[in-house]
Formats: C-alpha cells, sequence, structure tokens
C-alpha cells in the first residue's frame, strides 16, 4: 500500500467519524421517528473533498453508524443507501462544475452540489417513509429534514473554503 492509498483510507475514516459525531452531536427529534442534525453537512463535504466514491462511503458509514448508535436501527440501512447516494451525486456535481470554465471559484458549484444532496435526502426519506408508513408520515417530515438541510448547508459552507484552503 502506498502513501496515497493510506492517506484516502485515513482520510475517509475520519469523514466516517467526522459524519457520525455531527450527527450525533446535535440531536433534535423530528414529529416521526427521525431526528434533525448537522450531519448532512459533513455528508455533503465528505463528496466534496473525497470524490464522489470515497465521500459515498464515509457519508454513507459515519451516517448508518450514528444511528446505529442513536438507537434508530430500523433506519440504518436506509441511511447508508440515502447518505451514501447523496453524498455520490453531491461530490461528483461539485467536481463537474468546479471543473468547468467560468464558475465562481467554490461558492456556486457548492450551492449546486448542495441543492441536489438535499433533494437527495429529503426525498430518499420521503420514499422510504412512503413505503414503510404512509403518505401523511412522509410528508409530515419533508419540512423538518427541510430545516436540517438548510443548517447541514450553513455549516458545510462555512468550513468548505477553510478546508480548501488547506488542501
Amino acid at each position: 500500500m502506498n502513501d496515497i492509498q493510506t492517506e484516502k483510507i485515513l482520510f475517509g475514516a475520519l469523514m466516517t467519524a467526522l459524519t457520525a459525531a455531527a450527527t450525533m452531536l446535535i440531536h433534535i427529534p423530528s414529529a416521526f421517528n427521525g431526528y434533525i442534525h448537522l450531519g448532512d453537512g459533513m455528508v455533503l463535504l465528505s463528496g466534496i473533498l473525497q470524490g464522489p466514491l470515497y465521500g459515498a462511503a464515509a457519508g454513507g458509514l459515519g451516517s448508518m453508524l450514528a444511528d446505529l448508535l442513536s438507537g434508530y436501527a430500523f433506519y440504518a440501512p436506509a441511511t447508508f443507501i440515502i447518505k451514501a447516494l447523496a453524498a455520490y451525486s453531491g461530490g461528483y456535481l461539485y467536481h463537474r462544475l468546479s471543473h468547468s470554465s467560468q464558475t465562481a471559484r467554490w461558492l456556486l458549484p457548492f450551492l449546486a452540489a448542495g441543492i441536489v444532496s438535499s433533494t437527495v435526502v429529503t426525498g430518499g426519506y420521503f420514499i422510504f417513509e412512503l413505503i414503510i408508513y404512509n403518505l401523511q408520515a412522509a410528508m409530515i417530515n419533508i419540512p423538518f429534514n427541510l430545516v436540517q438541510n438548510l443548517f447541514s448547508l450553513i455549516v458545510a459552507g462555512s468550513l468548505l473554503p477553510l478546508l480548501l484552503r488547506r488542501r
């Protein structure tokens, strides 16, 4: 194993742990079997900083780990899939837009990636809860997911310029 592979594994483990910690640190129960947290910001940062594939692994695993440790094991498999897709789609879009010609240095690609990632999270949980519960239950959590997305984007958007400077 070379130094680059070792660095990717270590950074992936760090992002997994930070995602779990951010998810568990501020943990506000929502209306129907969920909770509001800041972990989605780390999910998006995982996709942006590690690239779509490694970011998906870290974001999905960290979020699933938080569910398992917080008593939401029922949601853990869905969380892994939804958050991995959110990190992948956000990371992919960010890298596509940040390498294209006249986009702003990081802000416009970040906002586009954040909107897509947030849509994946909100839509993913809506579909999961629609299948498991019913339409009313699925719709009740949409406003809570949107609030969570907004605060997560603010946190991630505040951290990204600092983290990009370090790279």
